[in-house]
């Protein structure tokens, strides 16, 4: 934790009828002295669930440690473990709105939001972003921003993210791949505290081409990028196999893993540290994070969510603002 800096970070409800307000709590117990504050609806808590409600984020310090701050939003309605109800849509997109801006004017120093559901809101209130990271970088005034899964194990980086598989090959262009390693790199100087980080890039197709026998995107597309930038000082390897990236030697040679597409991203952090892995937008002006799974609709208000990853995206929010607040 940044002692230097006693902003709490912002904790965002997501959708009510699932298990954040279940793992906000939890996550409380777990880091009594991590200084942060729900934003949400105080009806929508488990029953019997200890918290305060503050007025300003800065109260935080006032609440006894093992109680949730809570900052107040009312919602329209009520929150049914496992039932989303579109009325209360447009409250979980204002929450977020509302929590994004305590982090822009310094209120609060980490966003850290809870899962939502985008077909609830899209439903419910219109929402017309594909998720938490593309409305963020609206919110943000149009960052360009990328999505990052992160475990103390694995770094990864999907080029092209919540797209079918088919459409990779034309949306995966080199000046969007190149996009992606530019604010990669950054996020990793900024807020990891890696100067010279360094990057492994996989290929698109099976081992990587295997020379344009199996696809030639990597010679024509992802070798030359890659050569550019390595001129330019970047220390980039690749285009490589992605069925040898992710042993632990390899690993150990990388401090992020640019992919192509979702699955060749996400099955490997998810399969080494599924409950630690934490969601990052890199890009934006202010830090965020997310807990690495959905709103766990079948396991609502039966107590059997796990904070595991909620802790771990608080704890890395922390960790990163640590790191921004160091850069000149």
């Amino acid at each position: 934790m940044n002692r230097a800096d006693p902003r709490p970070i912002a904790l965002t409800c997501g959708e009510p009828a699932g298990i954040g307000a279940e793992i906000a709590v939890l996550a409380r117990l777990a880091l009594p002295d991590l200084p942060f504050f729900w934003l949400g609806d105080p009806r929508h808590l488990p029953q019997g669930a200890e918290f305060a409600e503050i007025a300003t984020p800065d109260q935080v310090a006032l609440v006894p440690k093992g109680v949730l701050p809570v900052l107040a939003h009312s919602f329209a309605g009520q929150a049914i473990a496992g039932r989303p109800d579109p009325a209360n849509a447009q409250g979980v997109i204002d929450v977020i709105a509302r929590a994004a801006g305590l982090v822009q004017d310094g209120q609060a120093r980490a966003l850290c939001t809870l899962p939502i559901h985008k077909k609830a809101l899209q439903e419910g209130a219109g929402f017309a972003f594909p998720g938490h990271t593309e409305y963020l970088a609206h919110l943000a005034g149009g960052a360009s921003v990328v999505m990052m899964l992160a475990s103390d194990m694995l770094r990864v980086v999907p080029a092209t993210i919540h797209i079918p598989l088919a459409q990779v090959p034309a949306t995966l262009t080199a000046a969007l791949l190149e996009e992606v390693i530019r604010v990669t790199i950054r996020g990793l100087q900024r807020d990891f505290a890696l100067p010279h980080p360094r990057l492994a890039i996989a290929g698109l197709n099976p081992h990587a081409g295997e020379g344009g026998a199996m696809g030639r995107e990597e010679i024509e597309m992802i070798a030359p990028l890659i050569a550019r930038l390595q001129a330019e000082g970047f220390d980039l390897r690749g285009p490589l196999s992605a069925d040898t990236m992710f042993h632990p030697r390899a690993r150990a040679t990388y401090d992020a893993a640019i992919c192509m597409y979702h699955d060749q991203a996400l099955i490997p952090i998810k399969t080494l540290d599924f409950d630690g892995a934490v969601n990052v937008t890199l890009g934006l002006p202010f830090i965020r994070t997310s807990p690495d799974h959905g709103t766990g609709f079948d396991i609502a208000g039966k107590g059997l969510a796990k904070p595991d990853s909620t802790i771990a995206a608080l704890l890395l929010a922390s960790k990163m603002a640590a790191a921004r607040a160091q850069q000149p």
